[in-house]
């Protein structure tokens, strides 16, 4: 299996006890240590108000991190196209791929503050699941509802926090043009107007969008020819519809003759399954902390997560997330990301890896990748 390539997803974890400043630093050492294992990719997620989370900046973030590496490439997963401009967008990365020409990967997202109602209409998997299982045996649970998390108090303050008043975001599918255009230097506006954006155009940069779902991420990627990057590690019940749907709607283009799909998994390896366990006792409260809509606490300890009262509510708030991690020796989870690859048909796989030490988190992303060299 050494011939899908394997990347890093980074949320830029804060620990317990840490601080935003050591996470920056921790990240900056990961990832000039996973371009030493020989993973291919190295992108950054965007998320707002998380105390345990520093990632809020991907265009910071891949700035930093590359005047500290040389030759992985480097990403966003994703920027959230909800609160920004394309003209914003393809600017900060054009300033990026000035000084770093030829390694940038701008991963695009739907989210940010959209209104809700327009992720667009999507089909269920072809695939049969039968008892939470796709054929080769990978987990697909059921369909956790984000209701209640797109509606607490929390996401609206954080969407009034990243919108000018009164501004109202524009179509995704208008959004993600605008930018191909920029990037291109075609664009013109309603009345034939033409706008270059100075650094940005002629940027040599990877699109990708990023999706959960079959529905309109999943359309924009295919209909103009993108790369595709599906998150079982946010959604695992729809990821099988994501990379369907992706396929489905696929129109060659001067980027792609076929589609091309990534797709990622929540990891924790160590040398043996029990210490693996125990590096990964941290991953329900903090899912829990999302999921309630409280923000992602920093990361526990396996003390400090051994200590948590669950509730059968708590269990079932995180039971998808919690049941698809691949958790043990190198051995056990690299047969799980084959599994997982198989059953999506993913061309590469992204692996996000969150432990409260920074050496065991190191040394997870180290094992895997030589399990993977092996395969």
């Amino acid at each position: 299996m050494s011939r899908i390539p394997l990347g890093v997803l980074d949320l830029v974890p804060i620990s317990s006890g840490s601080t935003a400043a050591e996470a920056l630093r921790n990240t900056i050492d990961l990832a000039r240590q996973a371009e030493r294992f020989g993973y291919a990719r190295y992108w950054f997620a965007e998320h707002h108000l998380n105390p345990g989370v520093a990632g809020t900046s991907p265009a910071v973030m891949l700035a930093l991190t590359a005047s500290a590496t040389s030759t992985i490439r480097l990403g966003s997963g994703a920027v959230q196209l909800g609160h920004r401009t394309a003209l914003s967008t393809v600017e900060e990365f054009g300033l990026i791929d000035a000084l770093h020409p030829g390694r940038l990967d701008l991963g695009l997202g739907r989210s940010g503050g959209r209104p809700a109602g327009r992720s667009g209409e999507s089909s269920p998997t072809s695939i049969p699941i039968v008892d939470g299982r796709a054929p080769n045996g990978l987990r697909i649970p059921p369909k956790f509802s984000f209701e209640r998390l797109l509606g607490s108090p929390r996401i609206a303050l954080q969407q009034q926090l990243l919108h000018q008043s009164g501004a109202r975001p524009q179509d995704y599918g208008e959004q993600v043009d605008d930018i191909l255009a920029l990037l291109r230097g075609t664009y013109r506006s309603g009345d034939g107007i033409e706008a270059h954006a100075v650094p940005g155009e002629g940027a040599v940069v990877q699109v990708w969008i990023l999706g959960s779902s079959g529905g309109q991420s999943a359309d924009v990627a295919g209909r103009n020819g993108l790369r595709f990057a599906a998150n079982y590690h946010v959604s695992p019940a729809t990821v099988l519809e994501a990379a369907e749907g992706y396929r489905a709607a696929f129109q060659p283009s001067e980027v792609l003759d076929r589609p091309y799909v990534s797709v990622s998994a929540d990891v924790v390896v160590a040398e043996d399954d029990e210490a693996a366990r125990e590096l990964a006792t941290g991953y329900g409260p903090w899912v829990r902390s999302i999921r309630t809509a409280e923000g992602a606490i920093e990361f526990p300890t396996p003390e400090q997560a051994g200590a948590h009262v669950w509730t059968d509510t708590d269990r079932d708030l995180v039971a998808d997330r919690v049941d698809t991690q691949f958790v043990g020796c190198p051995g056990r989870v690299a047969d799980q990301l084959e599994k997982l690859q198989e059953a999506t048909g993913a061309d590469e796989l992204l692996v996000t890896t969150i432990t409260h030490g920074h050496a065991d988190r190191v040394r997870s992303y180290e094992l895997l990748a030589e399990e993977w060299r092996r395969r």
